[in-house]
């Protein structure tokens, strides 16, 4: 028999023995069963699931800083010409329908995040001005409200019973083009330590690319089980490796946003710090698992359960603490008077001791009361995550619209660490009275990692 012939014949007993029906020999179709078994496809899960994924543009007014513009003697010189300009910037991005009849719609915190307007675009082409509800950079969830009729909520599942390796698909606007799924697996579960804030992310290998932040992670049955939010990369675009907010958390958020406005955190009381090997050995400690206690709050929750400083975090209500941040996050997780059990170690031996999540008690000041140009913001003193590795300064909140503040592009949850180039440690530090001198008032802010100048 010719070696081509021979060939044939075994591609021919091949797919003979799977089963495949042939209309011809050398070019079959991809058959549309195998062994009376319909293919497998995702189709019909997405139709149910993508019409409850919409797409997010947001458009920002900001001040356009300009060094001479902000001269006081450049604008004696030139007058108007020195008066502050604006640019608009724009953004896209992507969010879940999880209320159909009250319009209600989870994103990211970093896609609307102060938006001077947000317009939401359902898959069917219609367009509204939407509504922000609450927003929470901590946890970067956001709850808006769209005033539409005929709109499909997407079922929500238990995030919490997510294994490694179960599949899932991610639906939202990459690159701004349109409506996109990538499917995936869970790769790794309670991802922390990738930034700022609490974090507890599910990892994924499904395909998340700018403009997908916000949009739906759901599992095969069509039940939201995440709210995609960042990427880890290089370059710039996917290679593998998302994180996505689980539901417990995102909805947990979105319903204190929905009653209060603002999430209503708690802590233990107690200050932690990593274990490395030099404290393990100091302590006599077997392995470097946990966080050591440094210093108990005077009436805190963790006072009247007894720690003591030197004792070291082993577990909370049974998940094991690993590192410091764990214990952060599940302060700032945790909903106000949740009762959890702390496991300990002390001196050798292990015990259970049990805590409630008190309110974290914050001081603040309206800024008007430190000079009339911060009238319409709140500077505050930073949270305990915030003052962790050295972090000082007032963070910003409730910037007004209109207020010399926005006018000089600050937002909320900008860091001032200075005030007329003198250091501002807290809201103890500030001046209050009549006002500072000067006819500009200079504030070093931090905002992302990076230091500017602000004038007001």
């Amino acid at each position: 028999m010719p070696a081509s012939a021979l060939r044939r014949t075994k591609i021919f007993s091949v797919v003979a023995t799977l089963g495949f029906a042939l209309a011809a020999p050398a070019f079959a179709a991809i058959p549309p069963t195998i062994d009376g078994q319909p293919m497998p496809s995702l189709a019909p899960m997405l139709a149910k699931v993508t019409p409850a994924v919409v797409n997010i543009s947001t458009k920002t007014r900001v001040r356009a800083r300009d060094p001479y513009f902000d001269d006081p003697l450049f604008r004696q010189l030139f007058g108007n010409q020195g008066v502050p300009r604006e640019r608009v910037e724009q953004s896209l991005g992507s969010g879940v329908v999880i209320d159909a009849d009250k319009g209600y719609v989870l994103t990211n915190h970093h896609v609307v995040g102060g938006a001077d307007d947000i317009t939401v675009t359902l898959q069917d082409g219609r367009d509204f001005k939407a509504k922000l509800l609450g927003s929470d950079p901590e946890t970067d969830v956001a709850v808006l409200q769209i005033p539409a009729e005929r709109l499909q909520a997407l079922p929500i599942a238990d995030s919490s019973a997510l294994r490694v390796g179960d599949f899932v698909v991610a639906v939202g606007d990459p690159f701004g083009l349109g409506q996109t799924a990538t499917s995936g697996m869970v790769s790794a579960l309670g991802r922390s330590g990738l930034g700022k804030g609490f974090q507890n992310f599910i990892q994924t290998d499904a395909s998340i690319n700018p403009g997908n932040s916000g949009g739906a992670l759901v599992n095969l049955r069509g039940e939201l089980v995440g709210i995609n939010s960042m990427i880890f990369t290089p370059s710039g675009g996917n290679v593998g490796i998302g994180f996505a907010i689980p539901t417990d958390l995102a909805t947990g958020v979105m319903k204190q946003l929905l009653s209060y406005g603002k999430v209503r955190r708690g802590n233990l009381g107690v200050e932690v710090q990593d274990i490395t090997p030099r404290i393990a050995q100091a302590l006599k400690l077997k392995d470097a698992n946990g966080a050591v206690v440094t210093r108990i709050n005077e009436g805190s929750p963790a006072d009247g359960a007894g720690l003591q400083t030197g004792d070291v975090l082993t577990a909370i209500d049974g998940k094991p603490v690993r590192s410091a941040q764990d214990v952060r996050n599940t302060e700032g997780l945790m909903p106000l008077g949740a009762r959890v059990k702390l496991s300990v170690r002390r001196e050798g031996a292990s015990r259970d001791v049990e805590a409630t999540i008190a309110a974290v008690a914050i001081a603040s000041v309206d800024g008007g009361k430190v000079d009339p140009r911060l009238a319409g913001v709140t500077l505050s003193d930073l949270t305990a995550d915030q003052k962790a590795g050295g972090g000082f300064g007032v963070v910003l909140s409730g910037v007004k619209r209109g207020s010399a503040a926005a006018a000089a592009g600050l937002k909320d949850g900008d860091i001032v660490v200075g005030i007329q180039q003198r250091k501002v440690t807290s809201v103890k530090g500030l001046p209050l009275g009549a006002g500072l001198a000067g006819r500009q008032l200079l504030l070093t802010v931090v905002r992302d990692d990076s230091v500017y100048y602000a004038v007001l």
